[in-house]
Order: structure tokens, then C-alpha cells, then sequence
């Protein structure tokens, strides 16, 4: 069965979860979970998104993330590949590390923000690297030293997570206990996949009210309720015709390339010299951000039809969405 293409939006709540090939250990020394965080770090620190809970494994990595205006594919292509270019150097090694691309699963907040974050942080405990409570406090690999408080995670978000147990000096305790909590309950399946409508309990749950003529919507990308499966795959399936409608509307780059310049009083020859003069530069983002984001056009095409690189391309493309883009989206 193909893969099914991953969802996003901006401000979405992900579960992303990364894992080494061939069970191989992605992390072998402190250097290399220093580079990893501090990667990490940066793109938090940038902005393009915000971490709430995270642990890293010898072998996988867990990260509970909320995405900005930069699509998840983009942060965590940016977080890998300078992560396994820099390892493969250290480790005098070549090839890939990670197995298969990263998995992510989108979550709904309430109540998936605290229960993923309870087992997320609780991944130590559960394979033996810490032996207690008292050990995952001091445990330097995982966000939840940062809750805590014993160890400073300054780009780490720790208001969110705090704010769920009131205000006052015992709140870092009641997350204490509430992870605490969690210890006994062991490994949960249903928040890391298995292709199950998670909040009714399984597939098994989704069958037997199928039987009875129930429908339910369900998709193992998405953790939540079945208004917010709904939710997200209207909201998905409407950006797909969008790009769908844009791109037979526009069947080429020439042509949007066209509209643009005759609509922002330009000559199409400025828009592709890689002129970096504001007004131009200014129209090249807008031409980027509807080829790329709205018509569905790979960043590398639309670098080669402009004469400018791919990272710059995907650069503009990310950027916060241009008011003048409505326009142009009710001509084509």
C-alpha cells in the first residue's frame, strides 16, 4: 500500500517519532545528543517551531512539537540531514541512519498535549536507562529535567505543560505526580500509531461499530477525536483541490510567470534575472509562495524557470503567507 502523504498546518501538534536502521544506535556519545540538541534548539529558537516534550533513545527519538508558518517536512529535513551529515563525520561512517523516513502523527491538544508529554518523558524509565523517578529527574536526554527545573532548557516550552497544573510553588510537583502516575500504565500503542482510531480504543472498537452500521471516520495519522479527524481531513482534502483547481487553471510556470508581471507592472524578464532590487525581489516571493505552496510545484523546478537556487526558492515559499497572494488566487 503507497504511503499516505503527511498532514500539517500551521500551529498543528505533532507526535514525531525518528528510528535508527537496522535498530542501529543513532546516539553514541553526549556529543552526538549535544548536536542533536542543539539543532534542535535553533529551530525552536527560529521560530519555525515549539517543543514541549522530547527524549532521545540510543537507537529513536521522540519529540512532541507544535509547527509555525514552516511546514514540519521542512524543520525536520533541516534538523536530520545536518544532524547525519555531522554524525557520518565524527563516526568515520557513510550511508543512511535513520530507517525509512521519520514518523509523525498529528494530535489533538486536549488531552493528547499532557498525555504525550507524560510518555514521552516517561521512554528512560520504560527501557532501563534511569531506574527511577528520582533518576529521570537528572536525566539529561530528556525534556522533562527541564519541567523540572534541573537542568535549563531555555528554548524548551515549559509554561504550556506547567499551566495544565494551576499556578503557585507545588505545580512543578503535580506534574511529578501526574508523570508519576503514568508509570503504571505501561506502554501505550495508541499513541504512537497502528493505523487505529485512538480515541475509541483500536481498530477492534472501529470494527465493532462498523458491524452495527456506525460509521466513524478514522486515519492513522491523526490522534484525536472523530470532530477532529473530520475536521483536519476536510481542511486537507480542500488544500488538495486547491492545488489541484490552481494547477489546471495554470498549467505551467510561463504562464503564472506572465500573469504576475502583467499584473504587478513588471517585465517577466526581471522576475527571472535573479534581480535582487525590493520591488522585483518583493514579486518573486509572491510568484514562489503560489507556484510552490498553493500550485504544488517542487521547489527545484521553480528555482530552474527563475535562475535562482532551490533554498532560496523553499526560503521565500515558507515565509509568512503575502496578503497580495489573494488576488491573484481569485484570477487563476
Amino acid at each position: 500500500m503507497a504511503r499516505q502523504p503527511r498532514l500539517d498546518a500551521p500551529g498543528a501538534l505533532h507526535h514525531v517519532m525518528g528510528r535508527g536502521i537496522e535498530r542501529t544506535n543513532i546516539y553514541r556519545t553526549d556529543q552526538d545528543r549535544n548536536d542533536f540538541l542543539n539543532r534542535l534548539a535553533n529551530q525552536c529558537l527560529e521560530g519555525n517551531i515549539i517543543v514541549y516534550a522530547w527524549s532521545l533513545l540510543p537507537n529513536h527519538f521522540h519529540l512532541l512539537v507544535r509547527t509555525g508558518h514552516h511546514p514540519l517536512s521542512k524543520v525536520m529535513k533541516k534538523l536530520l540531514t545536518g544532524y547525519v551529515v555531522n554524525f557520518n563525520l565524527r563516526h568515520k561512517r557513510t550511508g543512511h541512519l535513520f530507517q525509512n523516513r521519520y514518523k509523525s502523527i498529528i494530535c489533538e491538544d486536549d488531552p493528547y498535549l499532557l498525555e504525550l508529554t507524560r510518555y514521552i518523558h516517561l521512554n528512560p524509565l520504560r527501557a532501563g536507562i534511569v531506574g527511577n523517578m528520582e533518576e529521570l529527574g537528572d536525566y539529561r536526554w530528556a525534556g522533562h529535567s527541564a519541567i523540572t527545573g534541573r537542568v535549563k532548557r531555555v528554548w524548551q516550552d515549559i509554561e504550556t505543560v506547567l499551566g495544565y497544573f494551576g499556578k503557585g510553588r507545588n505545580v512543578v510537583g503535580k506534574y511529578e505526580e501526574f508523570v508519576r502516575e503514568g508509570i503504571s500504565q505501561g506502554r501505550k500503542p495508541e499513541l504512537v500509531g497502528g493505523g487505529l482510531i485512538r480515541s475509541l480504543g483500536g481498530w477492534s472498537q472501529v470494527l465493532s461499530l462498523r458491524r452495527k452500521g456506525i460509521k466513524v471516520a478514522s486515519d492513522e495519522r491523526i490522534l484525536g477525536r472523530e470532530e477532529f479527524i473530520k475536521r483536519l481531513m476536510s481542511e486537507a482534502e480542500e488544500r488538495e483541490k486547491e492545488t489541484l483547481r490552481l494547477s489546471r487553471r495554470v498549467p505551467n510556470l510561463v504562464n503564472l510567470a506572465e500573469r504576475i508581471a502583467k499584473g504587478e507592472g513588471i517585465e517577466e524578464s526581471e522576475l527571472r534575472s535573479g534581480m535582487r532590487k525590493k520591488r522585483i525581489a518583493k514579486r518573486r516571493r509572491m510568484f514562489c509562495q503560489l507556484a510552490v505552496v498553493k500550485m504544488g510545484y517542487p521547489g527545484a523546478a521553480v528555482a530552474r524557470f527563475l535562475g535562482v537556487t532551490t533554498s532560496s526558492v523553499n526560503r521565500l515559499a515558507a515565509t509568512e503567507e503575502m496578503p497580495e497572494l489573494k488576488k491573484y488566487l481569485k484570477m487563476l
